[in-house]
């Protein structure tokens, strides 16, 4: 298993972009070449921190106050009254977890959302809000290593299919 792939089974999958890369792959990259701090990821927190610092030998340092600070695990609810269904907010989700479909009322499925909070900024009406999950808990004792998992084949499974879209649409416009 290579450095990079090791730190990735380490991050919380959450997919946030806090870290200041794209994704938490992105993230695992940047670390493993020494291009990142290993205290960019909030969601992960200091538990996080600690176990990136036994993977890479660097010491263990403070979240960085600049990619966010270690919170409860939140996740995402749509006041469906308000909710005019522009869809922004499932294009902005990682994970699939906001279903929908244009002009009707958009709502989070709570056990798929990592609480990664891509959806807030895009939301035009601000009727996207956090609910806490994880009462006092937060980083590796609020996200488990379950939920990890599930969010990264989550991610994966979007990334696929909306390469999949982009192929079809590159056929259907001659592209390819």
């Amino acid at each position: 298993m290579t450095l990079a792939t090791q730190i990735l089974s380490t991050l919380p999958q959450t997919q946030c972009t806090r870290c200041g890369y794209p994704d938490c792959e992105g993230y695992a990259l940047a670390i493993a070449a020494d291009e990142a701090p290993i205290n960019q990821c909030p969601p992960g927190g200091s538990e996080g921190v600690s176990r990136l610092a036994n993977i890479t030998g660097k010491p263990i340092l403070p979240i960085n106050p600049a990619h966010g600070r270690e919170t409860p695990r939140s996740v995402a609810w749509i006041d469906e009254d308000w909710c005019i269904g522009c869809t922004l907010c499932i294009k902005a989700c990682p994970v699939d977890a906001i279903v929908g479909a244009n002009k009707k009322m958009h709502t989070v499925i709570e056990a798929n959302c990592t609480g990664c909070e891509l959806c807030i900024p895009v939301c035009p009406l601000d009727c996207i809000q956090l609910e806490n999950v994880s009462g006092t808990k937060t980083g590796w004792d609020a996200w488990p290593k379950a939920n990890a998992d599930k969010a990264r084949e989550a991610y994966e499974a979007r990334k696929a299919r909306l390469a999949r879209l982009a192929a079809i649409e590159a056929l259907r416009l001659g592209q390819l």
